[in-house]
């Protein structure tokens, strides 16, 4: 096997490994807050890409509009983490919003905790390394939402 190839393949068992303990960090963040995974994802999707009438979110989330994601709802209304509210310009629409105060109090901390160590590595690498990682990860989330959305699909 060539140096090239190598380094290919250690890089796909570096990313299944990077993906399936990010997995399992969320899940214990979100347990630490007293919710499930699944759960934390959905605040993370109305905290990144804002408020959502149900079935927006469940089309985000990849969940049916149906029961699914009002019980999703109704356990985050219950734990704190979002508020419905109506629309401001359709009367008859529900909007899900994150608490953002709720979630930084809860799990905040141990975000600022991840974040802080891989700032500290960050700090050991060249300007250009810092480059190269960010163009990385940038392109994995790419090919992830892709893939995402071709699964969906199917």
């Amino acid at each position: 096997m060539s140096q090239r190839s190598d380094a290919i393949a250690r890089s796909a068992d570096a990313m299944r490994d990077f993906v399936a303990h990010g997995v399992l960090l969320q899940d214990a963040i979100a347990r630490t807050g007293g919710i499930n995974g699944t759960d934390m994802q959905i605040v993370g999707l109305l905290m990144s890409e804002g408020s959502a009438t149900p079935g927006e979110l469940a089309t985000r989330a990849g969940l049916s509009a149906g029961g699914s994601i009002t019980a999703v709802i109704d356990r985050l209304e219950r734990a704190g983490y979002v508020a419905r509210s109506r629309d401001d310009q359709d009367r008859r629409k529900v909007l899900v919003s994150a608490i953002p105060e709720a979630v930084m109090s809860r799990v905040g901390p141990i975000y600022a905790r991840v974040g802080a160590a891989w700032t500290d590595y960050l700090e050991t690498l060249t300007t250009e390394q810092i480059s190269l990682v960010n163009d990385a990860l940038t392109r994995a989330a790419e090919i992830n939402r892709e893939q995402v959305a071709q699964l969906r699909s199917n």
